[in-house]
């Protein structure tokens, strides 16, 4: 394995790392805010530099063989050549920075924001974080992502259940 690819393994496993942590901290109501910001602000910036690292090394800024590759591999799993997947990681993207850029820009209105938005990110947020640690992963970094998603998924119910409680 290459320097290239290794930056881009790396860089990615570190924000997904950050990733599960901010979520797990938020899920537990634990931490800092100041502290989950930085760690969210870092994974994302950990992603940032996974895209680039990907682009430069992988696909050498072409968005036509970034998007080729996306249909080959979703091809090798599903049976169906579509890149559009190359889409929601784009949209995957902007929204963590987005989001990075609210709670530092204005964090009394971000911690403010309807349920339902947060509910919406953090969900769509799960669902490519899923798909890129479990589904289009191999080997340990596969079971790795498998146990962090159960161990999340636990959690959540554990609030859930806990919010219900307090509420009845």
């Amino acid at each position: 394995m290459d320097a290239g690819e290794l930056c881009t393994r790396w860089t990615v496993r570190l924000a997904l790392l950050l990733y599960a942590l901010v979520v797990a901290g938020r899920l537990l109501g634990r931490g800092r805010a100041a502290l989950r910001r930085g760690a969210w602000t870092l994974g994302c910036a950990f992603f940032i530099a996974h895209v680039v690292s990907a682009f430069h090394f992988q696909h050498h800024w072409s968005h036509a063989a970034a998007y080729a590759e996306t249909a080959r591999r979703t091809s090798e799993l599903f049976g169906w050549s579509w890149g559009g997947g190359l889409y929601l990681n784009y949209l995957f993207t902007l929204l963590w920075v987005g989001d990075v850029c609210w709670w530092w820009g204005a964090p009394a209105s971000y911690t403010r924001r309807p349920r339902w938005l947060d509910a919406a990110l953090l969900g769509f947020m799960a669902f490519m974080a899923f798909n890129g640690a479990v589904v289009f992963a191999t080997g340990l970094v596969r079971w790795l992502g498998l146990a962090v998603t159960c161990v999340l998924g636990v959690l959540w119910v554990f609030r859930r259940t806990n919010n219900r409680r307090k509420n009845s």
